[in-house]
């Protein structure tokens, strides 16, 4: 055991051996077990997300962590001093650094993955943006750990990046002002797409939100582009979200109209939205004398957002009062003038 191998005594060799296919039967241990642990947990053959996902960690990260956890102890236990040892260990922090952050990347989609699961009014492309900040954020953090491990001094790297955030945040205070809008869209939820959105003066259905415009489709078929931070500093009015649609209509019959008709006039409008599945009504009343027609207002409530549910309805009832009115010979008013000539008296 004492004999010299490379310059090492043999002794050496062999318990830097032994280290290492230690580490590696650990590793095969811990997978074997990870795996009868997801399996047994399993319920007639359906593994859940998040135990594939587990094993997963385990087959792509732990298991070559604990082989290359093993393969380092090994080596250092051969006590290997020189430009030598600084290599090893160069190489070893390397390998350990990438597989730590593809660790935490990999973790970081599953988040994702799952909120997006698990919330179904959140499309997982909505939060591609997101995910991608992170992993950039992960990458950054990661290669900065790498380095100050490897000897290098980062503190100039950090100031520096320091500086330059504050000068790139002063030069794009717009852009970022619409990526802060994105995260108040994002986790406040105002918009979803698909969507039907108004303000001001634009109007349309959502069918992108980026992390600096979102884009609508307008009933013309053409794209509106709007800015994130637009769309939060406005009112904005979602009909997505309205969970039944109130009307208010009204009709006018002609003055000259018999008392008792006008009297029947509201019953004869309650009747007629009453019949309608998916119309609620509200109330009828004489309203008012117009300038040329007895108006009267009628107000019910569409069980359902859908503008062409309510179109249909609104279609079908104008359709009803027309038919009944003819029934009972109530004229409809139209602007009319009269005009009144006196002559002069001898």
């Amino acid at each position: 055991m004492q004999t010299s191998v490379l310059g090492l005594p043999a002794a050496r060799w062999v318990t830097a051996a032994s280290i290492a296919a230690g580490g590696v039967v650990l590793a095969f241990l811990v997978r074997w077990i990870a795996g009868a642990i997801v399996r047994r947990r399993s319920s007639e053959g359906e593994r859940s997300a998040g135990a594939l996902f587990a094993l997963r960690m385990v087959h792509s990260f732990i298991f070559p962590a604990l082989v290359l956890a093993g393969l380092y102890v090994g080596v250092n236990s051969l006590r290997i001093e020189g430009d030598v040892a600084g290599i090893v260990s160069a190489v070893f922090v390397v390998l350990f650094s990438l597989a730590v952050i593809r660790f935490l990347v990999a973790v970081a989609n599953e988040l994702f993955r799952r909120a997006a699961d698990e919330t179904e009014r959140i499309d997982l492309s909505r939060i591609r943006p997101l995910r991608s900040i992170s992993v950039f954020v992960i990458w950054i953090a990661g290669i900065l750990f790498l380095l100050a491990n490897l000897g290098f001094d980062i503190t100039a790297v950090v100031a520096g990046l320091g500086i330059g955030g504050i000068a790139v945040a002063l030069a794009a205070q717009a852009m970022l002002g619409d990526l802060f809008s994105y995260f108040v869209i994002l986790f406040d939820r105002p918009f979803e797409i698909g969507d039907f959105l108004i303000f001001g003066d634009i109007l349309g259905s959502v069918e992108r939100i980026g992390v600096k415009t979102t884009r609508l489709r307008s009933l013309g078929g053409e794209l509106i582009v709007v800015s994130n931070s637009d769309l939060t500093n406005s009112r904005v009015r979602n009909y997505k979200k309205m969970e039944r649609r109130r009307v208010v209509f009204q009709v006018g019959v002609v003055y000259g109209t018999p008392v008792e008709q006008v009297k029947e006039i509201p019953a004869i409008l309650r009747s007629v939205v009453e019949r309608e599945e998916l119309a609620i009504f509200d109330r009828a009343h004489f309203a008012s004398y117009g300038d040329w027609s007895l108006d009267f207002e009628v107000v019910y409530n569409v069980a359902s957002p859908d503008y062409n549910v309510y179109m249909d309805i609104q279609q079908s009832i104008n359709v009803a009062i027309y038919e009944e009115f003819s029934e009972r010979g109530i004229g409809f008013a139209f602007p009319t003038q009269t005009v009144q000539i006196q002559s002069d008296s001898d």
